[in-house]
């Protein structure tokens, strides 16, 4: 291992001073909007008080409540018949609510378990029914997403779920599951990355942490015929027909009003076309760096990779540790990998700039010719 002095371990910054942040949840935030946040905290517009502070009843929250759902419907092109839902509990919650309202006694629901937080999924599910698992990449470590050759689908069964993203493993899937049912997805860590296809759900759920805004709300879309579907009794605090009928309860007012400034700075950028683009020019620059020798090596397989997070290792676990630490030292932090699985892991998600992932590439590059 080799230590050449010549070599100065480079800084990087964004333009004012901050860091450049790869963490996978919560996760970078559009400066923009975070300046805008700053601007407003003390006293939002002519209330004389802040917007953590005020009535969730109140008109200035209910024009950011419904101005946040236009724009989630004019993002993603949906209809009258969406519901859309800014609940609390995170994607855990949705785990255990999708099969609590969808699952019938007598009937099943389709999984296809293709990381962890697909198998938490499946648990809650066999908790309250009778789940099946459709396909899994289990057996090599979820490093792949299994071709649709494969999966042993029930066209009886209530929904197909699927985890679109996977951010432990770093895989995606490439193209929506093909099904005679409705697709229920977890969309926690790709929601709004690219262009999707509505009418093929029936429910998709989505922590804002990764995408669209900070920890606390759960954006839940759900389309009305499939709603009616439910299973009657339900907790009342559970069944979504109390959320889509009504503002029920206090909601988190602070997540879903960064959450409104998230879609309109994504908005500002030209929509889902836009950000599918630049997501793609992240995504291919990382990845050429790290086929580009074999200091670096990917963990997915390259059918499968994912485009909001990156996993790689190097050589030794020693050589990755300290990869972690000279990156923060020069500015990349959030780079370690899940616990579970070691190595390292870039979060590029929509708030992550291009140059951010300039920087990444540029501090591997650096990093090679110091120790490899």
């Amino acid at each position: 291992m080799t230590q050449p002095e010549a070599l100065q371990t480079p800084v990087y910054r964004t333009a004012s001073g901050r860091v450049y942040n790869f963490s996978a949840g919560p996760a970078v935030l559009p400066e923009p909007v975070l300046l805008e946040v700053k601007e407003e905290l003390p006293v939002y517009r002519n209330l004389g008080t802040s917007i953590l502070e005020i009535s969730h009843r109140s008109p200035e929250y209910a024009e950011i409540d419904a101005s946040a759902k236009a724009l989630l419907r004019k993002l993603l092109g949906l209809g009258e018949e969406w519901h859309v839902l800014f609940l609390q509990g995170g994607a855990s919650l949705q785990f255990h609510q999708v099969p609590l309202n969808f699952l019938p006694k007598d009937g099943s629901a389709d999984y296809l378990i293709t990381g962890a937080w697909a198998q938490k999924a499946y648990k809650e599910a066999k908790f309250l029914g009778n789940a099946r698992v459709a396909a899994s990449s289990e057996d090599r470590n979820f490093s792949y997403i299994p071709d649709p050759s494969t999966w042993e689908l029930d066209p009886k069964a209530a929904y197909l779920h699927f985890t679109s993203n996977n951010t432990i493993y770093g895989t995606q899937f490439q193209t929506e599951p093909e099904a005679e049912v409705p697709l229920v997805c977890d969309a926690s860590s790709d929601f709004l990355s690219r262009r999707i296809t509505p009418e093929r759900y029936g429910l998709i759920y989505a922590g804002a942490q990764k995408n669209v805004g900070p920890a606390g709300v759960t954006v839940v879309l759900i389309r009305d015929d499939f709603l009616q579907r439910r299973n009657q009794p339900l907790p009342t605090m559970l069944d979504y027909g109390t959320h889509a009928g009504k503002l029920f309860n206090t909601p988190p007012v602070f997540a879903v009003y960064i959450v409104e400034k998230v879609l309109r700075w994504l908005e500002g950028l030209g929509g889902l076309p836009a950000i599918e683009a630049i997501n793609d020019r992240k995504a291919a620059l990382l990845y050429e760096r790290i086929d580009r020798t074999d200091f670096y090596r990917g963990t997915a397989e390259p059918g499968a990779r994912s485009k909001m997070n990156v996993t790689f290792r190097l050589p030794t676990e020693e050589l990755e540790q300290r990869f972690v630490a000279e990156a923060k030292q020069a500015g990349l932090i959030g780079l370690k990998g899940h616990r579970s699985v070691g190595g390292l892991r870039a979060s590029i998600y929509n708030a992550c700039p291009i140059e951010a992932v300039e920087a990444l590439v540029s501090f591997m590059d650096y990093f090679e010719q110091r120790y490899g």
